[in-house]
């Protein structure tokens, strides 16, 4: 019987973290929610009213499910090319995306994380922080000012996150341009909050009354001792954000520039939040 690259893998628990980000325990669970899922996905597709082919008749598939998690998982921590997962897994580079575009909707279902209009329990509204980030993206051939990052210089695509004090992601906009304000962001998401708790955010976000954030520095004056201390306390309780924001990128398909489709971007911004939610939260 034919050896999967994931059991190999598996001898080598620190080579495969460090090629999926996950722990071997972390992958074996994931795999688990999705087995379920892959499973239902499958019963519906061999049982289209339009499929011409008996169930169970066709070419039989060459890669399991434990191996295409993997060349996933892959992909989202190394963002190499489908050419060579297809050449790791001997497998042709059109079937590798195929089947990442076939196994990445049933992680998001696996994740859920929100997008807009969540509710916050009580404990979760005692403190949460709110930040943007922002991911380079090939110039588009259409709409280029409106994907134009006057702060980063060059064409992006951004994302809003809400996590809590130990860095849990609790929700993950949709993509937008690169030229959208974080205000407007913000206001898209329509985050449930109540006077209990303002979210905490950084200076992108001044203005929005909902939102607690430094204070300015007047222009040609200076910030009493008072407001800088103000700033500092701030700044370290909205570190985790930060730092959220950064494990996130150790996957690099969110961190190099963006290659795919931007109409797959929040799917997979998504996932990765997910998956960051199972390393981390």
């Amino acid at each position: 019987m034919k050896t999967s690259k994931s059991s190999v893998l598996k001898k080598r628990p620190s080579t495969f973290r460090r090629l999926t980000g996950l722990t071997v325990e972390k992958f074996d669970k994931l795999l688990q929610n999705l087995t379920l899922l892959y499973n239902e996905a499958e019963e519906k597709r061999l049982y289209k009213p339009n499929r011409q082919r008996a169930k169970g008749a066709g070419r039989k598939q060459r890669l399991s499910l434990e191996d295409k998690l993997l060349m996933l998982l892959m992909y989202y921590r190394l963002y190499t090319t489908h050419e060579f997962l297809g050449f790791i897994f001997n497998f042709d580079d059109s079937n590798v995306g195929r089947q990442i575009n076939y196994i990445q909707p049933l992680l998001a279902k696996i994740f859920r994380i929100p997008t807009r209009r969540i509710k916050l329990s009580e404990e979760q509204l005692l403190e949460i922080f709110v930040d943007a980030t922002e991911q380079q993206i090939q110039r588009p051939k259409r709409k280029q000012k409106k994907y134009y990052s006057g702060k980063k210089k060059r064409h992006t695509i951004k994302n809003q996150i809400i996590v809590n004090p130990k860095g849990k992601i609790l929700s993950a906009s949709e993509s937008n341009q690169g030229s959208t304000h974080d205000k407007k962001l913000y206001d898209k998401t329509n985050i449930y909050t109540d006077k209990k708790s303002r979210p905490i955010g950084d200076l992108g976000y001044l203005g929005v009354s909902s939102i607690e954030t430094p204070i300015k520095k007047p222009k040609g004056k200076d910030l009493t001792k008072e407001q800088k201390q103000f700033n500092k306390k701030l700044a370290k309780r909205r570190i985790v954000v930060e730092h959220t924001i950064g494990k996130m990128k150790i996957f690099q398909i969110l961190s190099q520039r963006f290659r795919n489709p931007l109409s797959k971007h929040s799917l997979i911004f998504k996932n990765v939040a997910g998956i960051h939610n199972l390393i981390f939260a």
